[in-house]
């Protein structure tokens, strides 16, 4: 009988986290379209990591094991943004293989530990404790459970007003692996929507990458294409998002149909993230 490997469907995870606290960049996008294929094909593309969106996009639950098999077999670390920050949400997305989650609409520091509890092994959280699953190769390697907690990779999103005024706090969390801002969740609750030159906005970027630097954590937000990423690089933001499969795909389509105008179409358009 073969000997089975202590490798498992968190491999790729744990590489990309431990470049994300050496300070590497990574650039990955998100799966908005529901598409196992799609997730493969993006990994295929050479992108550092995906994050499959369940609280925007078309997919659900049952889709994110198959994305992690599918882009795991290219050493492309799957992430999960949950719906909201229940322990049952977090653990079941964990459970299928994610390399980890992203929580959106954090507030406060204290919320952002409640989540990393939600992502850890008892005595250090709550996480429900099984075997019989993709994590752990289907109880093939039971020693998952004991690299699990510092393997997974913590993303707490800043895209309120709260969450601004306690970005200090948020990024010395334990956990805080990277605070990821949202665009236009972020400029709306600032009171200027959309409007990504404001200097409001602009300032709020900065104080998030100046605390993420004092507290060793890493920095990130959704661009729309490879000038923004580099742009943003140039800030000091580490962990870029370029778009979505959607977007990808419909820019690219624009992009290749004769006597069509360029997507998109209006020089406002082409400064709006595609998802928050």
């Amino acid at each position: 009988m073969a000997r089975v490997s202590a490798s498992g469907p968190l491999d790729a995870g744990r590489a990309l986290r431990a470049r994300i606290h050496a300070g590497e960049a990574t650039v990955g996008t998100f799966l908005g379209l529901g598409s196992v294929t799609a997730a493969e094909v993006c990994a295929a593309a050479g992108l550092d990591w995906v994050l499959v969106d369940l609280e925007h996009g078309g997919g659900d639950e049952e889709q994110v094991g198959a994305i992690t098999a599918a882009t795991g077999a290219y050493g492309v670390a799957a992430l999960v943004r949950v719906e909201q920050s229940e322990r049952i949400r977090i653990g079941r997305v964990l459970d299928a293989g994610a390399a980890g989650v992203m929580i959106p609409r954090i507030t406060s520091a204290t919320e952002a530990a409640e989540a990393r509890t939600h992502q850890l092994y008892p005595p250090m959280g709550d996480r429900g404790v099984a075997s019989y699953n993709r994590a752990a190769r289907w109880t093939l390697d039971t020693g998952a459970l004991d690299r699990a907690d510092a393997q997974v990779i913590g993303i707490v999103q800043i895209e309120t007003r709260a969450a601004v005024d306690d970005i200090e706090a948020i990024a010395a969390t334990d956990g805080a692996d990277v605070l990821f801002v949202g665009p236009q969740d972020l400029s709306s609750a600032l009171g200027v929507p959309r409007q990504f030159d404001a200097p409001v906005y602009q300032e709020v970027l900065d104080r998030v990458v100046s605390a993420c630097t004092a507290h060793g954590t890493c920095a990130g937000i959704l661009v729309n294409d490879r000038a923004a990423a580099e742009a943003a690089l140039a800030r000091g933001f580490r962990f870029i998002a370029i778009g979505s499969d959607a977007t990808l795909l419909a820019q690219s389509v624009r992009a290749a149909t004769p006597h069509r105008p360029p997507f998109p179409t209006t020089p406002r358009e082409s400064e709006i993230p595609p998802c928050t």
